[in-house]
C-alpha cells in the first residue's frame, strides 16, 4: 500500500509495468453505490496518477480499468503500457506477444513520490 485515507486506499499490483490500485474503503460493489466524497477521492486519486504516470514513466499510453469480477470491491486500475511491453497492444490479461525487457525508471522512487503527491492533494 501506498497511500490510505478516510475514503480510497492505493496500491501497487506487482507487474513488469507500472502498475497502481484504487480502492473504495467502504464496501460498494458498483460505483454508483460509493457516496459523493468517495467518488472525489477515487476520480482526484485517478487523475493524478495519470498525471503522474505519463510525466515520469513517458508510457506510450495509459490505460485505466474497473472490472471487479473476480474482487466485488468498487476499485480501479491504473497502468502505464509501452509498445514493447510483454502484451501489448493485448491487456496486460491477454495474449502475451513477446518477451520483453523494460528500462524504466525506478518505480519505488515513483511510489514515493506518488504518496506525497496523493497527501497534498487529497
Amino acid at each position: 500500500m501506498i497511500y490510505e485515507n478516510d475514503f480510497i486506499i492505493v496500491e501497487v499490483h506487482e507487474s513488469e509495468i507500472p502498475w497502481l490500485k484504487i480502492f473504495a474503503k467502504k464496501k460498494c460493489k458498483e460505483m454508483s453505490e460509493c457516496d459523493e466524497e468517495t467518488k472525489r477521492h477515487i476520480f482526484k486519486a485517478l487523475e493524478l496518477i495519470e498525471k503522474e504516470m505519463i510525466k515520469y514513466f513517458k508510457p506510450y499510453k495509459i490505460n485505466i480499468a474497473s472490472f471487479g469480477n473476480y474482487v466485488p470491491q468498487v476499485h480501479w486500475h491504473i497502468m502505464s503500457r509501452f509498445k514493447e511491453d510483454n502484451y501489448f497492444p493485448e491487456p496486460m490479461w491477454g495474449k502475451k506477444q513477446r518477451e520483453a525487457v523494460l528500462n524504466l525508471p525506478d518505480f519505488e522512487k515513483f511510489c514515493k513520490n506518488m504518496e506525497k503527491i496523493l497527501e497534498e492533494n487529497l
